[in-house]
C-alpha cells in the first residue's frame, strides 16, 4: 500500500509500513521513515511505485487547462478529487486524482486553498487581477534581462543610473535596477562597481564620493528650511575691550576672539570671548532642531556644509566692526609671573576690531617679530595696528600655558608633521565640480598664532568645564584615562581629566556655531553666569538628563562620519594633485610594514619594497596607477635615501598628536567598495 500525503505543503509519496488509527509509519523512497498523521494522506494506491506515480502526475498536471478547471470547478469550497472527477471524467483515476491536487496547488490566482486537499475558486475579478500581475512580473523579469545584457555590453540603462547610489550604498534588493546590476555582475564576473565604471555609470568620481556622502548624511539634501534668527533678549553690557579673531581665510562662522587689558601695569586681564547663539537660540526652538540634526559643520577641501543657516550664523558671527553678543571669559593674572589670579564669566557684547587670517600672516608673526621693538621699521603692518604688544603677550601666555599642561600630562607635545591647506582655484563657498586645480601648502602646528589660539580656546573650555563641575551643572565632556597606547578620547556628563591635553577637565564651549556640544555646553554655561550657586536648578539639562547622553550618542557617530568624510576628500584632492602635477615619485617616510607616508604631501600608501625597513626610513617611491572611484594608488620603494642606522638604535617615527581647539588628529579613512582595497589618507 502506498500514499500520497501532504507534509508542510508539500506533496510525498511513500509506502506504508503500518498504520493506527491517527498516524502512519511511512517508507520513503529514499529509504527514510515518517510519521504521517491520518488527516494528512490525501491518496492512497497500491500501484505503480511512488517515483513513477509521482512523476505521471506532474506530466498529467501540466495539461490541465486551469480556465477550463476553473469553469467546471463548484462555487462552494471542494474536494481536488471532486474536480478531477468533473474535468476528467466521474471514472478519474488516481493519477489524474493527483494530477489535478497539484495542478489546484500551483495556482493560487485561480484557486484558494481551504483546507488539506480542499480548495475555493476565485472571482473572476481577483483572477483578472492576479493575471495581471503575472504579466507585469514577466515584463520585469524580461526588462532585467535586457538591463542586465546591456550592462554587460558596457552600457548602462538610464533607469540605472538613477539609482546608482542607493545601488551601491543603500540597495532595495528587490528593485530591479538592483537585480539587473547583479545578473550582470554575475554573467560577466565583474564586481558590480568595477561593472558600473566600465559601463559608464559614474561619470564624476567627485560626484560619486558626494552624493554617496549624501546619501548617508543628508538624504533629503543640504538646504535649510525657512527660519528666522532671534534677537538676543538681554540687555548687555558693552565691553570695555578691543577684541579680535584668528582664523583661516575659509571661515564664516567665526565663534572665538580675544582681547588683552592692562599690559605694562602689573596684572593683566586676557578675555576668551565666545559667539553666543545661546543666548537667543533656545533648547528646542525650530534653530536648535535644526543643529541637532547635523551636530556639526562638515568640512572639505574647497567647500563646507554648516550646521547652521547662514542667516542665523551670520547673526551672531563675531565680525569685525560690529558689537556682537558673546559669552566672555575673563582671566586675570600677574603680568611677571603669569600667574593665574582669578577668572570670570561675563555675557556682554563685545567690540571686535579685526578679523585676522592666519594663513595671510603666519609668514608675518614669526617669534622674532613678535619680540620686536615696535619702532623697528617693518614692524606694524596693516592688518596688525597696534596688536604687536597683544599678540607678543598671548604668545607668551600660550607658551607657559603650553608648558603647564606638558608637566601633568608627563611629557612634551611634539607636532612632527605640518597641517595641510587645500585651495581649489576658482572656488570661492560654491559646491566644487571635482575638475579644479587644486593648491596644496603646508602650515607647521605650533606656529605662534595657532599656539595662542590653541592655548587660549584649551583654557577656555577646561576653565569653563571645572566651574560647572564646582556649580554642579552637568555638561558635556572630553576625557581621556592616560595616554597608554590604545586609550582613547571619550564623550561624557562626567567631569573627568584629560591626559592628552593635561587638564583637570575639558569640556568644549567654544564652538558654538560650529558644533552642537559646544552649543549645549553654552547653555549650561549661561545658567551658571546668571544663577551661580543655584544654576543647577536653572540650567536647561539637568544631572543624569537622558537628552543629554542622547545628544552625545549621535554627535558621536555624525562627527565620525563627518571627519571621515573630510580625510576621504583630502585624499581624493591629493590623489588629484598627482594627477594635475604628473607626479610619478615621492619621496617617503616607511611608518610601519609595507606602509609609506609622503614628506610633503598628506597622503599615505601602500608600497611594495619596504619589507623589513626600519621606521622612519627615507625612501623615494614610484607611483602607480591613481583611482579616484577608490582613493586608491601604490608605489614601488626604487631607492633609499637615508643612511642605515645601527642594530638597536631604532628610529621611533610614531607621530604624536594632541587634541586642541584648532588642530584634529589624523583621520584613517578606509574605502570599502565590493572589497577594492584603498588606502589612508590624513
Amino acid at each position: 500500500m502506498f500514499v500520497l500525503f501532504d507534509e508542510a505543503g508539500k506533496f510525498m509519496a511513500g509506502r506504508v509500513l503500518s498504520e493506527s488509527e491517527a498516524s502512519l509509519q511511512v517508507e520513503l523512497d529514499s529509504g527514510k521513515r515518517v510519521k504521517v498523521k491520518t488527516a494528512h494522506v490525501l491518496l492512497r494506491f497500491e500501484k505503480p511505485a511512488p517515483a513513477p506515480f509521482m512523476a505521471a502526475a506532474q506530466a498529467l498536471s501540466e495539461s490541465i487547462e486551469l480556465e477550463l478547471a476553473w469553469e467546471f470547478s463548484p462555487e462552494d469550497d471542494f474536494a481536488f478529487a471532486t474536480l478531477a472527477r468533473e474535468y476528467f471524467s466521474k471514472d478519474a483515476t488516481l493519477e489524474q486524482q493527483a494530477a489535478m491536487l497539484i495542478r489546484l496547488f500551483e495556482a493560487p490566482h485561480y484557486f484558494r486553498r481551504a483546507g488539506k486537499g480542499f480548495f475555493r475558486k476565485a472571482s473572476a475579478e481577483v483572477i483578472a487581477q492576479a493575471l495581471a500581475a503575472i504579466e507585469k512580473k514577466k515584463a520585469m523579469v524580461a526588462l532585467i534581462a535586457q538591463w542586465a545584457q546591456e550592462l554587460g555590453e558596457g552600457v548602462c540603462p538610464q533607469p540605472v543610473r538613477e539609482q546608482l547610489y542607493k545601488i551601491l550604498f543603500k540597495p532595495d534588493k528587490n528593485a530591479p535596477e538592483y537585480k539587473a546590476v547583479v545578473e550582470a555582475s554575475r554573467a560577466t564576473r565583474t564586481a558590480p562597481l568595477d561593472l558600473l565604471q566600465s559601463s559608464g555609470a559614474i561619470d564624476s568620481p567627485y560626484q560619486f564620493h558626494w552624493r554617496r556622502f549624501l546619501l548617508e548624511n543628508f538624504p533629503q539634501g543640504v538646504g535649510f528650511s525657512a527660519v528666522q534668527a532671534p534677537p538676543v533678549g538681554d540687555t548687555l553690557a558693552r565691553a570695555p575691550v578691543q577684541a579680535f579673531s584668528i582664523d583661516d581665510s575659509a571661515t564664516t562662522e567665526i565663534d572665538d576672539a580675544l582681547s588683552v587689558q592692562g599690559l605694562g601695569s602689573g596684572t593683566v586681564t586676557v578675555g576668551v570671548h565666545i559667539a553666543a547663539p545661546a543666548l537667543a537660540v533656545l533648547p528646542d526652538s525650530d534653530i536648535d532642531r535644526l543643529g541637532r540634526a547635523r551636530l556639526s559643520t562638515v568640512y572639505m577641501p574647497g567647500y563646507k556644509v554648516t550646521m547652521l543657516p547662514d542667516v542665523v550664523v551670520q547673526n551672531y558671527t563675531l565680525q569685525e566692526g560690529r558689537d556682537c553678543p558673546a559669552v566672555s571669559l575673563y582671566v586675570t593674572l600677574e603680568e611677571a609671573t603669569l600667574t593665574i589670579i582669578s577668572s570670570e564669566t561675563r555675557l556682554e557684547s563685545v567690540p571686535i576690531s579685526h578679523n585676522l587670517r592666519h594663513d595671510q600672516l603666519d609668514a608675518l608673526v614669526t617669534e622674532e617679530w613678535l619680540h620686536t621693538p615696535l619702532d623697528t621699521p617693518g614692524t606694524e603692518a596693516a592688518p596688525l595696528v597696534g596688536l604687536q604688544p597683544s599678540l607678543a603677550f598671548l604668545h607668551r601666555l600660550a607658551r607657559d600655558l603650553k608648558a603647564k599642561r606638558e608637566l601633568v600630562r608627563g611629557k612634551p607635545e611634539t607636532f612632527n608633521r605640518p597641517d595641510y591647506n587645500f585651495k581649489l582655484e576658482g572656488k570661492l563657498g560654491a559646491e566644487p565640480l571635482g575638475d579644479e586645480q587644486v593648491v596644496i601648502s603646508t602650515r607647521q602646528r605650533g606656529a605662534p598664532l595657532d599656539l595662542i589660539v590653541a592655548e587660549a580656546m584649551i583654557l577656555a573650555n577646561s576653565t569653563w568645564g571645572n566651574w560647572m563641575a564646582e556649580l554642579g551643572v552637568p555638561a558635556i565632556y572630553r576625557s581621556q584615562a592616560s595616554l597608554a597606547p590604545g586609550v582613547k578620547v571619550r564623550m561624557g556628563t562626567k567631569a573627568l581629566p584629560h591626559a592628552g591635553i593635561g587638564v583637570k577637565s575639558y569640556a568644549w564651549s567654544t564652538s558654538p556655531l560650529r558644533r552642537y556640544t559646544d552649543l549645549v555646553n553654552q547653555w549650561q554655561i549661561i545658567a551658571c553666569a546668571r544663577h551661580g550657586s543655584t544654576a543647577a536648578l536653572a540650567a536647561p539639562f539637568k544631572p543624569k538628563d537622558a537628552a543629554l547622553f542622547s545628544i552625545i550618542s549621535s554627535f558621536d557617530a555624525a562627527y565620525s562620519a563627518y571627519n571621515g568624510y573630510q580625510g576621504a576628500m583630502e585624499r581624493f584632492w591629493t590623489l588629484k594633485y598627482l594627477q594635475q602635477n604628473a607626479v610619478l615619485e615621492l619621496v617617503c617616510s616607511v611608518f610601519k610594514e609595507n606602509m609609506v607616508r609622503a614628506d610633503e604631501l598628506p597622503l599615505v600608501l601602500p608600497v611594495m619594497g619596504a619589507q623589513g625597513l626600519p621606521r622612519g626610513a627615507r625612501v623615494r617611491v614610484r607611483l602607480g596607477a591613481v583611482d579616484l572611484i577608490t582613493l586608491d594608488v601604490h608605489g614601488t620603494v626604487i631607492e633609499r635615501l637615508d643612511a642605515p642606522v645601527p642594530d638597536g638604535s631604532a628610529v621611533d617615527a610614531a607621530l604624536e598628536v594632541e587634541e586642541d581647539e584648532d588642530a584634529a588628529g589624523p583621520i584613517a579613512i578606509a574605502v570599502d567598495l565590493n572589497e577594492a582595497p584603498a588606502g589612508d589618507a590624513s
